[in-house]
């Protein structure tokens, strides 16, 4: 068996903030990238997911991220 361990460096802007976190701390700002990378796991396999990007961008691979994280965050 071999565990692979990868680092990623997602950027979060403060409009990402307003519309998907919880709420402006960082511990909601950890918590929504977190959640971000548990719905990219659903969709596709660790090596694909991107080692630096842009939060917003998930939207543009996956469309349903937003209504999708809009709904949870409430």
């Amino acid at each position: 068996m071999v565990t692979v361990h990868a680092q990623h460096s997602v950027s979060v802007g403060r409009r990402d903030v307003e519309r998907w976190a919880r709420g402006s701390d960082r511990q909601d700002v950890e918590s929504l990238v977190a959640r971000s990378f548990d719905f990219l796991l659903e969709r596709e396999p660790p090596s694909a997911i991107l080692a630096t990007f842009e939060l917003s961008v998930i939207q543009r691979y996956f469309p349903e991220y937003d209504s999708t994280f809009t709904n949870r965050a409430t």
